[in-house]
């Protein structure tokens, strides 16, 4: 009955995003009139002059209010929906296909209700869910200023979630029961004839490697960003469509793109935790394609950020702006569609499924369609302002955007070349990290540096003169830190220029920074605390922007220090035999195998860790095999420190055999700085997405005081 009950929920919300969807198109006429127009038929000629004369303010303001309340019903819908699922998961209704997919008796409460999105037909209702959400908060604005942006913005966003809501309904329903008919045991949506209804005694359990703390954050940090960058793509086409080819739709959207970028950010970064913590190879980031189908729309994510900072100060890029946006949405798509599609082999892959066509129709239309609206367009979006220095602040911005589509370009071309190979061969060619590595090692590199360079530069026009006179001094810095590692660390060039780069971000910025809490502390007579203070709250963009720089130039000493300097060995080892690799020595003492309480085998080893012969405490790497999935997952023991990481892998261990544990040993220097990187690009990031006041309705409280004063005169 509850499943019933969920599926007609979700049947209900379809139509009703349908209504929404239409009904926001349709209150515009003129529109699909000048649609018609343009062809130049007898028959579309007149369907124009009909549809012209059905176009009535009062009208179109009714059929808007009512699109927008269709809207708003969305949310309470599917969130009923996403309830009765809950239920199901928590209450072991195993009768219902989903939750006996995900879930078993065995697995914990909390881990039953993070199933919803654990398995492919939760996580797309968990995406619609989310989706309506924030379609949801969109509306509920005021519209006083955009009221020509409201029922566009309604369509693209019902639009979208119309799709997911159809692939959740009709294809990946989770609220398909178990039936069994003449023929066997069958999921169906509802009750055919001559059937009873089948409930397994338990279920198959979630993947193990979906158990981890970080697999139950990550994913909804990943959709929270893929569906917060559809909020700055409707209002996209929303100007597009009304002509508002200005930079209100930038302004009315930055915060939606800055907290997109935040959650996607930390997607990534949770997800890379997960890796090195589950996946048992020692690293954070594979290159595997479906880490880079998350990865490209940060990239053009990160580009679009940069690139709307042009529009607003300099009325430039706009052709830019509008390209970013449509790409980084269907990107988000395309990632979606590459994890549930089946085409690709990953371990964040779910299972083939039939959607993947209807995906990639949804991507070529919207692509094709919003792109037609950009050439269509396309004279309207002419820069205000022309470049006249190849070393100003928007060549530079500009220069950095061509660098992110670089690695975009390489990094769609790793992704899509073993399909395109079977293809056309017949044999399917995989693209390694290597690939990755030397083709973007460079770009990231040139972007380090523009990352130094880019706050030195001025609006308008800039010169080698007055950019070395700004760098000189963190410049030599950066040169005498880069010595100091040469002489005490390392003799390897690419990192040596790497830790130069990183050195010559990071002291430039907080040069920068510096200068401009000086001046403030003179100008102001303020304590140089509060002047830093005081320094950033006025411009929360800039120096938000600055913390974001230097946050990822933290991360970036990390990813050299592992990528450049990891060190491994494997070998079996008797009991209190030890093994030495970078500077630690390591004993084995002890192996247990026992059952844990929540349905798993754990096999745990414990080995004590020296360094210089002094004891630093033990380590436990374990393997757990869980009963109800049948699966194994490999837990490292880990000693973490700013210098390295200590890492153990329990590879093989029988009891009855003679020779020892097998173990795999890394030692990974500087791979810590990478998560404290993170967390400072938390707090940039809300620094740089705090509002600010509206200039404009400033203003108007500005005038209307002025005149209260005034009458009171």
């Amino acid at each position: 009955m509850i499943a019933n009950l969920g599926f007609g929920v979700l049947l209900v919300t379809f139509f009703v995003t349908l209504y929404s969807l239409l009904t926001a198109a349709f209150s515009n006429p003129k529109a699909f009139a000048r649609l018609f127009r343009s062809i130049p038929t007898p028959r579309t000629q007149r369907w124009a002059n009909d549809l012209e004369k059905l176009d009535t303010p009062q009208r179109a303001a009714s059929m808007v209010e009512s699109a927008r309340r269709a809207m708003l019903l969305t949310f309470p819908l599917i969130s009923l929906a996403a309830g009765l699922l809950i239920y199901l998961l928590v209450n072991d209704h195993y009768e219902v296909q989903f939750v006996y997919q995900v879930t078993s008796r065995s697995m914990p409460t909390y881990l039953k209700v993070t199933a919803w999105w654990g398995g492919q037909a939760g996580s797309l209702l968990f995406w619609s869910w989310l989706m309506s959400a924030f379609a949801s908060l969109v509306t509920l604005r005021k519209w006083d200023r955009d009221r020509e942006f409201l029922p566009w913005v309604i369509f693209v966003a019902c639009f979208t979630l119309a799709f997911f809501i159809g692939m959740t309904t009709f294809y990946e329903n989770p609220f398909k029961q178990f039936y069994q008919t003449p023929t066997g045991v069958e999921a169906y949506f509802l009750q055919p004839a001559n059937s009873i209804l089948f409930t397994p005694q338990d279920g198959n359990g979630l993947n193990p490697l979906l158990r981890h703390p970080g697999m139950i954050v990550h994913p909804p940090m990943l959709y929270l960003g893929f569906v917060s960058f559809v909020i700055p793509f409707a209002f996209a086409i929303a100007a597009l469509i009304t002509g508002r080819t200005d930079d209100r739709w930038i302004r009315l959207t930055r915060r939606w793109a800055l907290w997109a970028w935040l959650f996607l950010t930390l997607g990534l970064v949770l997800g890379g935790r997960w890796a090195y913590d589950v996946l048992g190879w020692g690293g954070y980031w594979g290159w595997d394609p479906v880490e880079i189908a998350a990865f490209m729309p940060w990239l053009t994510g990160t580009a679009f950020l940069h690139s709307v900072m042009i529009q607003e100060k300099r009325g430039m890029l706009k052709h830019w702006n509008m390209i970013l946006v449509i790409l980084t949405y269907d990107l988000v798509i395309f990632g979606t569609f590459l994890t549930r599609s089946g085409v690709l082999s990953s371990v964040h892959a779910f299972a083939q499924s039939a959607i993947g066509p209807l995906f990639f129709t949804y991507i070529a239309i919207t692509f094709i369609a919003s792109v037609a609206l950009v050439i269509y367009r396309w004279g309207e979006l002419n820069a205000e302002a022309e470049m006249h220095s190849l070393l100003s602040r928007e060549a530079l911005f500009l220069f950095n955007n061509l660098l992110f589509m670089s690695i975009l370009v390489v990094c769609f071309w790793g992704v899509i070349y073993p399909l395109t190979s079977e293809l056309f061969t017949g044999a399917k060619v995989t693209v390694g990290p290597a690939f990755y590595e030397r083709a973007n090692g460079p770009l990231f590199a040139a972007l380090l540096f523009l990352m130094g360079i880019a706050p030195l530069s001025a609006w308008g026009h800039s010169t080698l003169k007055t950019l070395g006179r700004a760098a000189w001094k963190p410049t030599i810095v950066a040169v005498i830190v880069t010595a100091a590692l040469y002489a005490l660390y390392t003799k390897n060039v690419y990192a040596l220029i790497g830790f130069f780069l990183v050195a010559f971000v990071i002291l430039i910025t907080l040069y920068e920074y510096w200068r401009g809490a000086r001046a403030r502390q003179k100008s102001k007579n303020e304590n140089i605390f509060t002047a830093f203070w005081n320094l950033t709250g006025r411009d929360r963009r800039r120096y938000g922007g600055y913390i974001i720089h230097l946050s990822m130039a933290l991360m970036a000493i990390g990813i050299l220090g592992i990528e450049l300097f990891q060190i491994e060995t494997q070998g079996t080892l008797e009991l209190n035999q030890r093994v030495s690799l970078g500077g630690y020595d390591v004993e084995y003492r002890d192996i247990a195998r026992f059952t844990g309480p929540d349905g798993r085998e754990v096999t745990r080893a414990v080995l004590g860790v020296y360094q210089n012969g002094q004891y630093l405490g033990d380590l436990h790497p374990r393997i757990d095999y869980y009963f109800d999935a049948q699966q194994t997952m490999t837990i490292p023991g880990q000693r973490a420190t700013m210098k390295d990481d200590l890492y153990i892998l329990l590879v093989n261990w029988e009891p009855a055999a003679a020779t020892g544990a097998t173990f795999k040993i890394y030692v990974n220097p500087l791979v810590n700085w990478l998560w404290m990187g993170s967390l400072l690009f938390l707090l940039g990031i809300f620094i740089a997405a705090w509002p600010d006041k509206d200039p404009q309705r400033v203003a108007v409280r500005v005038e209307k005081s002025v005149r209260q004063v005034s009458a009171a005169d």
